[in-house]
Parts: structure tokens; sequence; C-alpha cells
């Protein structure tokens, strides 16, 4: 299912076995009919006033909701060991999954699924809802187009479901589910199946029954990836949930709410939506990566995250501002040689929203004719492209990437491609005269993800993978020299 693993992909394969219990069933070490929320007590016989046991925080929720068997050491010792010889890792991640741990503990105890899955996001991207693969997969989840459509998952101009912290974990968990189910009711198959695929694990569980080996998972011959996928997670849960036996400090995270999903009803600018909020744009959108452009999407769907403190402010502060006054417009006089697309790129916006916004029935322009468009001035000064982003032309310097280009004056890559007319694969040459459009970086299309370094890895090698630069590499990670160590940490830009 994905090619990459962005916590610790471990190299070490050793023989042994084990199983863990189905859902539903028992758990050990005398953890018998334990609720996760608070576990009641009869001190007596005689006493009928019960106790409820608090539970002091998410950590303690999470523990008593862990349902699997103590982990087979053989297996799980070596990759245990390399979390905790890494303990700002982890703090790092933890911190990172703060805003959402609640959001999904809740979603998996609600479904009375293990609550050791709410630390596959740990395992996928380092609760990063941003993150990406190089086999476009994405999101906390790290879901592929394919799945995330078959779970329910928008996807387009406007949206990205997989990157929708509320909605992708609904998905996940429609698909942990699935795969439970088509495994025979063993978590260890489906968590296999969660990174290769349930075909691809069947597959490997009928040939050792056919000849007559054994079927546990340690037993099965699949890729290298999946064979640490499995006890990666376990050696995780395995520390969260002995945290004070193995001296590992976790972070002060509440039993509560975080954040709140909000109903806004319609399009709106995140920019007037986070003045409304009583937040900046940043915050709003680090809660809200699902959506990438500069307003939400004009189908939907109609809901933002809010820190739980300011939503009843920001839901009144709505009801206060009329769905017409969500979304700006302005008004931008066609020129010589202009087309819808060129103008939709822009004012971050489609050639079918203008179409639609100014009633045309074709793509045709006129010049000195005006054309009604998003002026998304609360988030930059792309209003009035006519006066305040002239075409120009740059000649390539000696360093430059299109990358560097299209940071310098605030348009995506891809734009600069489209522009240029260059494919995919194009390469610049110092004195090459590129057109551009100088506009708002709030429109780039260009993210970050992280890569960790694995054992043979060279600068060179995790170049061509993301396809860019060496030297971007080391601009971008303030490296001095190409020398890298297994388990370093990247910061990569996708363009």
């Amino acid at each position: 299912m994905r090619n990459i693993n962005y916590f610790f992909a471990g190299s070490l394969l050793l023989l042994s076995g084990c199983q863990l219990i189905p859902n539903g069933d028992a758990p050990a070490d005398d953890e018998t009919n334990i609720n996760p929320i608070s576990e009641v007590v009869s001190p007596t016989e005689s006493d009928t006033q019960e106790q409820v046991v608090e539970v002091r925080d998410l950590w303690q929720r999470m523990q008593e909701g862990m349902l699997w068997d103590k982990p087979n050491e053989a297996y799980v010792a070596p990759f245990r060991q390399k979390l905790l010889a890494n303990p700002r890792h982890l703090e790092q991640v933890f911190s990172r999954a703060e805003p959402f741990l609640y959001l999904i503990v809740d979603e998996l105890e609600q479904r009375g699924l293990p609550l050791e899955l709410a630390l596959l996001p740990a395992i996928e991207s380092a609760f990063d809802a941003d993150a990406i693969s190089h086999a476009s997969a994405s999101g906390l989840w790290q879901l592929t187009p394919p799945m995330a459509r078959y779970f329910g998952l928008k996807m387009n101009w406007w949206y990205d479901g997989r990157n929708d912290v509320v909605a992708s974990t609904k998905a996940a968990a429609d698909f942990l589910e699935y795969l439970y189910d088509r495994t025979g009711n063993n978590w260890h198959y489906a968590i296999a199946a969660y990174n290769s695929g349930e075909g691809r694990v069947l597959s490997a569980v009928r040939h050792n029954e056919k000849v007559g080996k054994p079927t546990d998972i340690w037993a099965l011959k699949l890729p290298r990836e999946t064979r640490n996928y499995v006890p990666n997670l376990l050696a995780l849960a395995d520390v969260v949930k002995h945290a004070d036996q193995y001296g590992v400090s976790l972070p002060s995270i509440k039993n509560e709410p975080v954040i709140d999903v909000v109903e806004v009803g319609s399009q709106i600018e995140l920019a007037l939506a986070a003045e409304l909020a009583g937040l900046s744009v940043s915050e709003l959108k680090s809660l809200n990566p699902g959506f990438k452009q500069w307003a939400t999407a004009p189908k939907g769907p109609h809901r933002l995250v809010v820190p739980v403190s300011k939503a009843p402010d920001f839901v009144v502060a709505l009801a206060q501002t009329p769905q017409e006054q969500r979304v700006q417009w302005a008004r931008y006089q066609i020129k010589r040689g202009d087309s819808l697309s060129v103008i939709a790129r822009h004012f971050g916006t489609t050639p079918q929203v203008l179409k639609q916004v100014n009633q045309m029935k074709n793509n045709q322009l006129i010049a000195g004719k005006e054309l009604v468009v998003p002026a998304n001035g609360r988030t930059s000064a792309t209003a009035q492209l006519a006066s305040t982003t002239p075409k120009q032309s740059y000649k390539v310097k000696s360093g430059d990437s299109l990358w560097k280009i299209a940071q310098a004056h605030g348009v995506s890559v891809d734009d600069l491609k489209k522009w240029n007319a260059l494919g995919s694969k194009a390469i610049i040459r110092q004195g090459q005269l590129l057109t551009v459009w100088p506009g708002s970086k709030a429109v780039a299309n260009t993210r970050s993800t992280t890569y960790q370094v694995k054992r043979g890895d060279s600068l060179s090698l995790i170049a061509q993978k993301f396809k860019v630069k060496i030297s971007e590499l080391m601009s971008w990670n303030k490296l001095s020299s190409s020398a890298l160590q297994p388990g370093q940490t990247l910061t990569v830009m996708l363009q």
C-alpha cells in the first residue's frame, strides 16, 4: 500500500511467533471488563455505594483500552530499543499528536477497536497531517487515492479528505474494520494488510498452509517493510502502555476534547473564518489541512475544526455573518492574451468557478471586459492582477531551481511549468528566460514532508526518490556535508 515508513523502519528480522487476541476478547493480565473511561470498584460485598475511579489523562485511557497480548519479545525488542534510544523523536511525535489524539481515541473506542490503533499514525506519518509519501499516500493515516475514494473521502482542487483529520480518521477506522474482518479477525494480519494489502497477506497465509509451515505473522513471506511494520507498532504500543516501566515520560494530555468541529453551512474564506474564530490563518489551517486553497470548498464539506475554547464565539460570529459576505469578490479587466486558466491560477480559483460566477456559457474572453474574481484580500494582495502582478521575464541564474524561483515570486512550481510549457522532468539552464506572473505565496502548492534516513541511503538516492536536487536537500536541512546517519530526519519540499 505504501513504500515509505515515516517512523522507525527497522531492518532486523528474527524468528518466533505470537498471536494477538481477537477484537472483543478479554484482555490479558487480569484486565477483563475494564471500562476505558472509568473503572467501577466495589470495596466490600456489603458496600452498595459504587466508587468511580476517574481517568487521570488520555494516556491512562489509552493504556486501559489496549487489548492485545504481551508482544513477542524476540521480534519486538529491537524496535522498542530504537524507540527508547530516541526520546526526542518520541517527544516530537507525541507533541504533533496532541491536538488530534483525543478525537482518534474517541472514534476507535466508540467502535470497540483496540486503542493500540490510535498509534498507527505515528508509524505512518509521525502524526503529520500534511505528510505525503512518494507512493502518493497522504495524511495522518497515509491513505492512497484509490483507498480514500473507496471509503468515501472527497479529493478535488479545493479539498483533500485524506488530510482532513476528522474525515480521514473515520475512513481509516472503516478500513481497519474491513481488514480485520477480511483477515479472519487477526490483528497481526490486519495491520500487515494495512501496509501492503490484504491480498498479499492472505496469499502468504495460504502458501504456508499449503506447504505445512506455521501461519503466524512472523512466519509469512512478506516484503521487508511489512515484516517490520507489525513489530514497529507493537513496540510503540508497548512503550506507551508501560511507559513507567521503561522510564518514558509521556507529555501531559488531558482526557478531554482539544478541538471542536463547527458546521459553517457554506463556503467561507479561511482568513475570514480565522478572524471570526480569533485565530491566525496559520493556526486555522494547521487544524484544517484538508482545505488546499484560500477558502473552503464550494460544495463542501462545510465544516471547520477550531479549538474547543474558540468554538462558542466562532458559532456566534458565524451566525452574524451572512453567507453572501463570506467570500470576497473583485473585478478584473481582461487583457489581450488572457485565458480563464491563467486568470483562475492567479486568483486561486478554477476556470469552472469563474464561469459559474460570471454566468459564462463558454471560455471566450474579450479584452477590455471585466470578470468577477475572488479578491482574497484578507490573505494576500492578489486582487487587481492588472496593477499588482504584471507578467515578467526572469533570467535563470547559477544555482537556481524551479522551487527557488517559485518561492521568490510567490507562485507555485506547477504554475511556472505551465506558463513556460515545461514538462514534469524539465531541466532549467543558466541564462534561460522564464515567464513569471508574480502572485501570492498563499496560492503556492509547495508542501513539505519528513523522511527518515535508512541504512544505505545517500543524498543522491533520496533526491531521486523525491525528484529534487541534492543541493536543495542540503539547503532545506542546512547540511554542510553529504554524510548521513541512519535515523536522521530530513525535511523534503514536495513540488
